[in-house]
């Protein structure tokens, strides 16, 4: 199993508001941008810029970061194995799969297993 990237999370209440000042500094347009449930999110440079109302947003606030790997299956092992408990089991979402996981130091982690065209589109061969 591989980390292939970490996203630092931002939370907002207007995407649209937030992106400018991301793209200026990043240099970058969004390389993702979806809708999950009431949530819009987009991925710009390390940043995921998760959005919506402060309800909806607050589901997913016990996650610190989002990392994704080559492979959630591999990936459960070594976080089991450290202390680590799988709080929201593999699930299918809108790139792939992703999991939630605190590890035993307490952090919570967004683990996200990308469908391979994102992967080939968006992770520098």
């Amino acid at each position: 199993m591989n980390i292939l990237r970490t996203y630092a999370r931002l939370w907002t209440d207007d995407l649209d508001q937030a992106l400018p000042l991301l793209e200026e500094l990043t240099g970058e347009q969004p390389h993702l941008r979806l809708a999950f449930h009431e949530i819009a999110l987009a991925a710009i440079g390390n940043f995921l810029i998760i959005a919506g109302p402060a309800e909806e947003r607050a589901r997913y606030a016990h996650a610190s970061a989002t990392v994704v790997v080559d492979g959630l299956d591999a990936l459960q092992a070594p976080l089991t194995s450290a202390g680590a408990t799988i709080t929201t089991p593999a699930t299918d979402g809108p790139t792939g799969r992703f999991l939630y996981a605190r590890h035993a130091d307490g952090a919570e982690v967004e683990y996200v297993e990308w469908r391979p065209d994102l992967v080939r589109r968006i992770i520098p061969g």
